[in-house]
């Protein structure tokens, strides 16, 4: 099998409140400016075998060279954010990475010992996933395959940032949905 291109493009910190957090990451390590997407539906989602239609929202900045995500689960119930903490509970939960194809890539993943946790699709079509890494990186990756639409979003948030001067560091995303 041939390795795929595996650099981390992003890493998320699951918290309670994702503008409380955006703030203080602003503050402590100048990451940002953060867009926020409130209450993100999926158009279908399952965790480990089981019907899971995660709400959450995220808040999205630039941290260096990498996008930094933070996100609260917005719904009850199980989730692969709730695989990791509990209500009250913050922390790392995953790093993403880009792929050209997801089955190689839940191959690789899983020949390495880090199995499929979580299948999703967003509203627009794009299919994510979480594998479980908890038992050998403590937290989980995410995938996804690399499209033009991601990439312009990478490359949005990426370009705010560059010419950011530390105000206003929360801002509302521009999409329709």
């Amino acid at each position: 099998m041939t390795l795929p291109n595996l650099d981390i493009v992003q890493v998320a910190y699951f918290v309670e409140d994702i503008r409380i957090s955006a703030e203080a990451m602003s503050k402590t390590f100048g990451a940002g400016p953060f867009y926020i997407i409130d209450k993100i539906e999926l158009k279908w989602g399952e965790h480990r075998g089981e019907r899971c239609d995660f709400v959450h929202s995220s808040a999205y900045g630039q941290w260096g060279q990498v996008m930094m995500e933070l996100v609260q689960q917005d719904s009850p119930g199980g989730s692969p954010f709730r695989d990791l903490y509990p209500p009250g509970k913050s922390g790392l939960h995953h790093v993403a990475t880009m792929v050209d194809d997801l089955p190689t890539a839940y191959r690789h993943y899983e020949a390495a010992g880090m199995p499929l946790a979580t299948r999703a699709m967003t509203l627009t079509g794009t299919e994510f996933a979480f594998l479980d890494a908890t038992a050998t990186l403590g937290h989980f990756i995410e995938v996804y395959e690399r499209t033009d639409a991601l990439m312009n979003f990478y490359a949005f948030i990426r370009n705010q940032a560059q010419a950011w001067d530390g105000a206003q560091p929360l801002r509302e995303m521009p999409i329709t949905r």
